[in-house]
This record gives structure tokens, sequence and C-alpha cells, in this order.
């Protein structure tokens, strides 16, 4: 059976909301018009990444041997994955630097009832559609909504593999309802800190302050975390301040020292929980791609003990 575009909405997490282009494309978009509008004007280097398909993927239970689909790359940055999970494993991958600009991807399934998810690239932005598979669905159960945001380490590059960030990994354990701001290069701004009509999330997650460590103050970690108190009130938020980076050791006790700031400024809120981003990750290279982004096997630890530590800390 071929999916409608309004069937496919109902299988596809993570999107704000969606448009559909005239020949059919359906596209997924986690930022309002005027957040993009802000991105446009401030740095291309962010505008090009807020249509990713970040952390963006279709789950459902189905008795269905066979899944296709139609994409579009519209736009590339690091070439991660498609991938198709079931019952919580990796099955089958396609490397997105294997993948023509336009085409078609289909996936064989073993018999009976599953649980499967499709992740769609964290760092590139694609179009879907003519979703078709060959057996019956249910549209998979999803938990708390959660806003989350965060830098490059959110969005998701390092991995590789968009079934591997850690925010993919904390989720497999979560099962959140997520919308992920992660953008590579971002920073504590408040300009991106608006009412999103229509979108009331239960809970927020902040990731980020890696990017700007070198600043002169905290003025701007400060005025974040004023404006999210204004845009969304008592809302649970959970602050992970900058996990450890080994590409500054001339600076890290500058890193440090900014680290710590902003656990004290975003402490200073009653609905804020803080968790020390230095306990997540271990402080070797042998975890990270470039001594910056964790690679997979340090994503898979960041995201397990993240989740431990959202569940120990009851957020």
């Amino acid at each position: 059976m071929k999916l409608t575009n309004e069937q496919l909405k109902t299988i596809y997490c993570g999107a704000l909301y969606f448009k559909e282009s005239e020949d059919g494309w359906l596209q997924s978009f986690q930022y309002t018009e005027s957040q993009m509008e802000y991105f446009k004007n401030a740095f291309d280097f962010w505008y090009d990444r807020c249509f990713a398909t970040t952390a963006k993927t279709l789950e459902m239970k189905t008795t269905a041997k066979n899944i296709s689909f139609e994409y579009k790359f519209i736009w590339r940055g690091s070439e991660d994955s498609v991938e198709l999970w079931i019952d919580g494993l990796a099955t089958q991958i396609q490397y997105v630097k294997d993948m023509g600009e336009e085409g078609k991807v289909s996936f064989t399934l073993p018999e009976g009832e599953k649980n499967v998810v499709i992740y769609l690239p964290a760092d590139a932005t694609l179009w879907i559609r003519n979703f078709e598979l060959d057996g019956e669905y249910t549209p998979a159960q999803k938990g708390e909504k959660v806003l989350w945001i965060g830098d490059s380490i959110t969005q998701g590059f390092g991995p590789l593999r968009s079934a591997c960030t850690y925010v993919s990994v904390a989720n497999r354990l979560l099962n959140y309802d997520i919308i992920n701001q992660g953008i590579g290069g971002y920073v504590y701004d408040k300009n991106t800190m608006v009412p999103m009509e229509g979108y009331a999330p239960d809970k927020i997650i902040i990731a980020m302050g890696t990017n700007q460590f070198g600043s002169e103050t905290m003025k701007a970690v400060e005025e974040y975390y004023c404006s999210l108190k204004e845009v969304y009130g008592d809302t649970p938020v959970l602050c992970v301040s900058p996990i450890w980076r080994g590409d500054c050791p001339d600076r890290y006790d500058v890193f440090v020292r900014f680290c710590e700031n902003v656990k004290k400024i975003a402490a200073k809120y009653s609905n804020v929980t803080v968790v020390d981003g230095f306990t997540l990750v271990p402080h070797l290279s042998e975890y990270y791609l470039d001594n910056l982004h964790p690679n997979a096997l340090g994503a898979e630890v960041y995201g397990r003990n993240l989740a431990d530590a959202i569940k120990k800390a009851g957020f």
C-alpha cells in the first residue's frame, strides 16, 4: 500500500510541522519560520543546517516484509546514513556518500510483527514521497514531548551514523517525542528563544556552550536562560554543560571555567536541573572523531550515561 503524505505524517517523528512541494515531496521542519529567517540573516552555516532531517525518524509497528520510499537530497553536510532498525537492532544501513541526489530506498524485513524505526540523515536535508509497505502498520507510541536544543554534537555530527548520535542513543532508552533543535556551530543565543505557535513541550533539554567558551563575559548565557524563563515559564529544563574536549590544551583552563559558570547560571532557576557534561564521556581521544565531537563509541557512552542521569535526577 502507498501511504498518502497525511498518513506518512502519522509515523514521521521529530517534526514541528510539514510542507508539501507541488510534485509531492514531504518536507519537515523543526524550526519556526521566524527562527529560520534569523539564521538566514545571521550565518549561512546555521541556515543551511536548520533544514536538516536532524533526529527525524519514521516509526511504526508493522507486519510488512518490504518498505520503500523515494528520496531527494536538498543539502548535504557530513555524510552519515539512512538506517533501518528492527526491534532495537540495526538491520540495514545506507550511507549518504553512496546515495545519489535522488533515488529510492528499499528495505526487506523479516516475517511477523515488529517495531520498525527508520533513521533519516542527521546532517543533511532529505525530502521523501511515495512511502510504500506491503503490510499493516500502527504508528509508534511516543512519550513526553521534549524540545532538545544544542550545537553540532546535539545535531549529530561525529558518529557519522544517524542512529548513533547521542540523542538517538538516549532516546531509544527514553522514548521521548522529540524535536531536535541542535544545529552545527550554535551558541547560547537569545534570538531563537521565541514561542513556537502550537507547540508546548513537556520538558526541555539544553546541551551547548562549547562553541563560545572564549567569550569575555557570560552575558549571552545569562540572557538566554532569562529568555527561556520568559517563554516557557516553569517548564522543566535540563541543562547539560559542555562535555570534555581535548582540542584546546592551551586554553583548557578557560574552557573549564566557562563550563562551571554555565552550571552556576542554570542552577539559579528552580525549574532547571543541571547535569555535568564532564561526567558523561571519557576524557580520552579514542571516544572522539576530532577531540571535540564524540565518535560512534563516544556518542553511545554519552547517550547511555545521559539517559541514566535523567532517570537518576527524576527529570
